[in-house]
């Protein structure tokens, strides 16, 4: 959920635009999402129940209800328009088709992911692993072409700046990595583990959370910076100020050969195919949590593809960039991250709820220190753009 096509285009152009300066950014929102996502996690082992179900309990009238999880739609929209939009370019990029048809062909990914796996969430966790792995080893392997200055890269790792010019990408890249969707998630996957044992094998169940979460998290991370830093090397550093994810992938073949454009292009189709499988159970957790609805996951996403596909070609008709769609798409997740953030922050700290689980002061301070944070970028980001409308 974390290395998908919306960090390619945020890492991309913070790289190709700024060089390392945003950086700190990308650790800095790898690290909340680490927290959150634990704190997500332990709601669903502690107490049995998903951050949607509980909302529903808490919310409590239907209209409430329903007007949460309209609002809980369009992140799960905006997710799957950047995982659209990165099976469509790189399908465009790797066969040299035009952009709109392949939109329509990448139209078809869930339909082929589903057929693949025969819907077998075991098969399906198998594919998204390798998935992962070729986004992994793709970039490691882009980072040894691009030989990038590792002073240099240490040294934004830990000197914040913000700037109107940097603003959107700041909160695209937060938005990106802190996704609303994979909060809301990560309750009901570690419900659904949960087995009779009582007190102790919750507390085994949350120690192999935290550690999965730390681990994966990790990767993604460093798989994330990597992004970053290969767009500034290759592009930034050669002058080569790209705008568009077209002009990177055929900016890398003169300056480190076909095989480091292939690789781009194949490690961005990994991330929009691995991404839209964990998009469905996303949308599976808040339609069951939410409605108490037991809706097809497949059939559900086929639906949200076709509430996208339409606006989508019609973008791409009319000419307008799909890098600016993929950036203002992740900034629409980091505006909506509240919405599960702060039910998360609410629930993991009721003793009632929680037991011996509930969150620790220190827990507390950090957390609600990371939602000030992105309240306070979120804000400034309105404030400046219409400021200078």
């Amino acid at each position: 959920a974390y290395m998908d096509p919306g960090n390619f285009g945020t890492d991309i152009s913070a790289g190709a635009l700024h060089n390392y300066d945003l950086l700190w950014v990308v650790w800095m929102a790898n690290l909340m999402a680490m927290f959150l996502q634990y704190l997500s996690g332990k709601i669903g082992i502690a107490t049995g129940r998903s951050m949607p179900e509980l909302m529903r309990e808490k919310l409590g009238g239907r209209a409430r209800v329903i007007s949460y999880w309209l609002a809980s739609e369009l992140f799960a929209i905006a997710t799957d328009l950047a995982e659209f939009l990165g099976v469509a370019l790189a399908i465009h990029l790797l066969f040299d088709i035009p952009l709109f048809w392949a939109a329509t062909i990448a139209s078809f990914d869930v339909v082929a992911i589903f057929l693949l796996t025969g819907g077998k969430l075991r098969w399906i966790e198998r594919a998204i692993t390798s998935l992962v792995s070729v986004i992994g080893l793709g970039y490691v392997f882009e980072i040894l072409l691009v030989r990038p200055d590792i002073v240099t890269i240490v040294y934004h790792s830990v000197s914040p700046r913000l700037s109107q010019k940097t603003a959107p990408l700041v909160v695209g890249i937060i938005g990106a990595t802190v996704m609303p969707h994979a909060l809301a998630l990560h309750s009901w996957l570690t419900k659904n583990k949960i087995e009779e044992g009582g007190i102790e094998k919750r507390r085994i169940l949350l120690k192999y959370h935290l550690i999965d979460n730390v681990v994966n998290l990790s990767l993604a991370g460093l798989v994330n910076a990597a992004i970053l830093i290969m767009a500034a090397a290759a592009f930034y550093a050669t002058g080569n100020p790209v705008a568009t994810i077209e002009e990177a992938y055929r900016t890398l073949m003169p300056l480190f050969g076909y095989l480091a454009s292939f690789v781009f292009a194949i490690t961005l189709l990994a991330s929009g195919l691995a991404s839209s499988t964990t998009g469905i159970f996303a949308g599976q957790a808040l339609m069951e949590g939410l409605l108490g609805a037991k809706v097809n996951p497949w059939l559900r996403r086929i639906v949200l593809r076709v509430i996208n596909v339409v606006p989508t070609l019609l973008a791409i008709t009319w000419g307008l960039n799909p890098l600016a769609i993929l950036i203002y798409s992740q900034v629409m997740l980091s505006i909506l991250i509240p919405l599960p953030l702060i039910p998360i922050l609410y629930f993991s700290s009721r003793k009632d709820l929680m037991g011996e689980f509930v969150n620790r002061r220190l827990t507390n301070t950090i957390a609600v220190s990371f939602t000030m944070m992105i309240l306070f970028l979120n804000a400034y980001l309105l404030i400046e753009e219409f400021h200078f409308a």
